[in-house]
């Protein structure tokens, strides 16, 4: 068995990486470490909890971080904070763990040689000019646009330094959006579903022409396996599945395929700083590691989530109401 320390395995992607791993990588022994902050619980690894290990813990704690990276073979980095609108009323949080984090994770890493995946976001590059096919390359250059995408741009600095600087054996990727089970109700997508779902008119900043790729959490999973087990030590990778899609075709979609009219959303301020546009070239990620996304279509894999977030109130409704009156009290 190959023993895999998983970071922020409890929060969105983190748990659907576990749960991809359990299920279908039996060859690893998964420990999961999680704060269980906000986003990140329990709850979201229940229907494996008895086939992995889990430890309450800061990624910020050196003797823990240490401790459990000694006991493992691999470590898949996910802990991070990731909400930008958060990140812009508070950074503090953002900088402890995404760089401070980090940082703790690679000293425990470098002292003992283990070989570490970081997980990070396209939004590092800043954003994209709307109705053109430029895209984000791994030889784009840096620049992030918000609290949150400026410290993942720094933990990613941080372990290129560490590669090159110490001989660190870490592969890197940089996501599109994703979507898709176990998404905290407040991100864009389950925020909207579950608007319908308890009555409430789903919410577009601005004009929502802002354009996002987005890549289901199965493939982003499926891709990070394919560089663990195939990318080369220090080189980067950008997963995206090419379905580029508006906020607001995105809402009008979602009122569609839950029955409602395209029309009944409302307009809240924009957010500051709102990116344009997000698009990866994953050129390198299909043809040298042959991943290729079992999601082509983004309207089927956007129905497959509404069913789950349907079928799952358990999980986001006794959530909802202090999610919105949240949003509420900052006008959003």
């Amino acid at each position: 068995m190959t023993r895999m320390l998983v970071t922020g395995g409890a929060g969105f992607i983190g748990s659907n990486f576990v749960h991809h791993t359990v299920t279908r990588r039996p060859e690893f022994e998964v420990c999961v470490l999680d704060a269980l902050t906000y986003a990140g619980h329990r709850d979201n690894l229940k229907a494996v909890a008895g086939d992995i290990r889990f430890v309450e813990g800061d990624i910020c704690d050196a003797a823990l971080v240490d401790r459990l990276v000694a006991e493992a073979d691999v470590v898949v980095h996910l802990a991070a904070e990731s909400h930008v609108d958060n990140s812009l009323r508070d950074p503090e949080p953002f900088v402890r763990s995404n760089i401070t984090g980090t940082y703790v994770l690679l000293e425990a890493v470098r002292r003992h040689e283990r070989r570490l995946h970081h997980i990070s976001t396209d939004e590092v590059f800043g954003d994209l000019p709307l109705d053109t096919d430029e895209k984000f390359t791994e030889a784009s250059p840096y620049n992030p646009s918000s609290p949150y995408s400026a410290t993942k741009a720094s933990s990613d600095l941080l372990v290129r330094a560490w590669v090159r600087s110490f001989g660190v054996a870490a592969t890197l990727s940089n996501c599109a959006n994703n979507y898709g089970p176990y998404q905290h109700a407040e991100k864009f997508i389950p925020r909207q579903v579950t608007n319908v779902l308890t009555g409430r008119p789903p919410k577009l900043y601005g004009t929502g022409r802002n354009v996002r790729e987005w890549t289901h959490v199965e493939d982003h999973n499926e891709a990070v396996h394919l560089i663990l087990e195939k990318g080369g030590i220090g080189e980067t990778y950008l997963i995206g599945s090419g379905c580029e899609v508006s906020n607001k075709a995105i809402v009008e979609m979602i009122l569609e395929l839950m029955g409602k009219p395209v029309d009944r959303y409302e307009k809240v301020l924009d957010r500051p700083g709102h990116d344009l546009r997000y698009a990866n070239d994953s050129t390198k990620l299909r043809t040298r590691l042959g991943w290729e996304p079992r999601h082509r279509g983004f309207r089927s894999g956007l129905a497959a989530t509404i069913d789950w977030y349907r079928e799952n109130t358990w999980w986001w409704g006794p959530r909802k109401d202090g999610i919105e009156k949240a949003y509420d009290a900052r006008g959003g």
